[in-house]
């Protein structure tokens, strides 16, 4: 039970991220409420331009995702020890990239969505940034000591 309490907001994520990938967020729907909020913000902006905004928009949600799913999952490998270790590192990598993968299988079976191989390098090319980011983090906290 003691390792279901480091787990538990990666498998939320997990969980938030497959919920994501439901017709409900495909780039119609999205369109509904990014755009007019694009429109507001840049008022003079062509139709083109905001379209473009949104493509960028929903890649960028794409590495935010994996991005916070590398660090969490990070943090359940950890457990009670502290620090970075490239096992943990790499794992944690592994799983997020083998989560986008399943992700983008399961949207080749959603209406609305459809999967891309360009998807999974785009997350975890956030899974990369996240771990990379993590032992600089982590490298700069042992050195303080």
């Amino acid at each position: 039970m003691n390792a279901w309490r480091h787990w538990w907001p990666s498998v939320l994520w997990a969980g938030v991220i497959f919920f994501f990938s439901t017709g409900a967020f495909g780039g119609e729907h999205t369109s509904r409420f990014i755009l007019p909020f694009l429109r507001w913000l840049l008022p003079d902006a062509s139709l083109e331009t905001l379209t473009q905004l949104h493509f960028l928009i929903r890649k960028a949600s794409h590495f935010g995702e994996y991005f916070l799913l590398s660090l969490l999952v990070l943090r359940g490998l950890r457990g009670e020890s502290s620090g970075w270790k490239w096992s943990w590192g790499v794992m944690a990598l592994l799983i997020a990239a083998g989560y986008a993968a399943l992700d983008e299988f399961h949207q080749s079976f959603v209406p609305e969505r459809g999967a891309a191989a360009q998807d999974v390098l785009l997350d975890s090319a956030g899974a990369v940034v996240a771990q990379a980011a993590a032992r600089l983090w982590f490298g700069k906290r042992e050195d303080r000591k």
